[in-house]
């Protein structure tokens, strides 16, 4: 087993927890809506993570790191110069606690910074329920952040991520979704220790659906992250690699409303916090 130092530490939270604002996808968000339609989805995961790992050895200590974030997203499907696409904005919000031997890092509530997105829809197959798209997303430095605390549901700079996702009806009962993205990091010029810099991060996706029915599916996923070396005071830190799966299913009780319940956790960590229990909830209503 390693030990880390207050300053690594510090670190390992703030990668570990940029993870919670990743952009993972649900299967079938990808899927085409007609132009007019518009979504209002309210996310929720709670997160526990009971192990820290540098490299791939586990650090010496009893850690306890939950989150507890929801978001609030708005989506508008439209054309634009003949090109579908929709614009959407999300609002992050929630609470992270620290516990056990790093219980001096507190907690922390409140907003998160604000993503603006919109997905360009540039193919289309209605027979095979095929889509291909390419999402940009901002996020916005609006999130609660102190330069004083390590815990903040704001990371005080401006982020890019670029995503492009694939999906496919394989069967009349199963569709499969590939997606790909990488985040471009802005500069944190107020954190502790120093001005902040990260490498380009990386995270590569698959999510299965089976359905049972026209009104519930069973649904399976993987993904692999690479969150971007980081750079500070002349010293640069690994990025936290994460292999995570989650499982679950997508109830429509009405033809204009969805529940996804799923359960998840990390296979494999290197470089951070490793997540020992993970549970999504969404809820989306069409309009």
């Amino acid at each position: 087993m390693k030990f880390l130092t207050n300053s690594a530490l510090a670190i390992a939270v703030y990668l570990s927890l940029s993870h919670a604002y990743a952009v993972d996808l649900d299967a079938g968000d990808y899927d085409y809506a007609p132009t007019g339609t518009n979504l209002a989805i309210l996310y929720y995961q709670h997160a526990t993570r009971d192990a820290l790992y540098s490299g791939s050895d586990k650090v010496a200590g009893n850690y306890s790191l939950t989150s507890d974030v929801g978001i609030a997203r708005y989506v508008h499907y439209t054309d634009i110069a003949g090109i579908h696409v929709a614009p959407q904005i999300l609002i992050p919000f929630g609470r992270l606690d620290a516990g056990k031997d790093i219980s001096d890092l507190g907690s922390s509530s409140g907003l998160g910074d604000i993503i603006l997105a919109n997905t360009f829809f540039l193919y289309n197959n209605a027979s095979t329920h095929s889509t291909f798209g390419i999402t940009p997303y901002l996020f916005l430095p609006t999130g609660q952040y102190s330069s004083d605390k390590v815990l903040n549901l704001g990371e005080n700079r401006y982020k890019l991520n670029i995503q492009a996702a694939y999906t496919t009806r394989l069967t009349p009962k199963l569709a499969w979704d590939v997606s790909a993205d990488m985040t471009i990091y802005g500069k944190n010029t107020d954190a502790i220790g120093g001005d902040k810099k990260q490498d380009i991060g990386y995270q590569v996706q698959t999510n299965a659906r089976y359905f049972l029915n026209d009104k519930v599916d069973l649904r399976a996923g993987l993904s692999y992250s690479d969150a971007g070396d980081t750079k500070q005071a002349g010293v640069t830190t690994n990025g936290t690699q994460q292999t995570k799966f989650w499982l679950g299913t997508g109830i429509s009780p009405t033809p204009t409303t969805q529940v996804i319940v799923a359960y998840g956790r990390d296979l494999k960590v290197e470089n951070g916090f490793k997540e020992d229990n993970r549970i999504n909830l969404r809820f989306l209503k069409a309009f």
